[in-house]
């Protein structure tokens, strides 16, 4: 076993607080978030109940860890309701819309420019 599969492998928990296993070893019945929305599943409210690690050199403490939720306690994602995406619309809406010339740019606005692309460089629109 080398050694960072043996750090990274708690199945009691006693060194991290929750059982933790290397990268792709996860036992059967956990997930994480991504993987239960994927499936339909939310974690519900339920608490991290399992972790896997691996080592990352680029991150600060040597280590990039997932977390996991067991799968017979995930709920069903809820569905949307008009009201919520009525207010998503909105939302979107407001990211097309240029506060320069105040119209709708028909794309998100970058935030690096705070402007649509016409209004930041006019003197390219204009040479086009």
């Amino acid at each position: 076993m080398s050694a960072a599969f043996g750090k990274c492998y708690d199945p009691t928990g006693s060194t991290y607080g929750v059982p933790t296993f290397p990268w792709r070893f996860a036992p059967d019945g956990y997930a994480t978030r991504r993987q239960l929305r994927a499936l339909g599943l939310r974690p519900g409210g339920q608490p991290v109940a399992a972790q896997v690690m691996r080592r990352a050199r680029r991150r600060c403490g040597g280590v990039q860890v997932a977390y996991l939720y067991r799968l017979d306690r995930a709920k069903p994602v809820r569905p949307m309701t008009k009201a919520m995406w009525a207010a998503h619309a909105k939302a979107m809406a407001a990211r097309r819309a240029c506060p320069n010339c105040r119209r709708d740019a028909g794309y998100c606005i970058p935030t690096s420019l705070g402007m649509c692309v016409a209004c930041a460089y006019p003197a390219a629109q204009q040479a086009a």
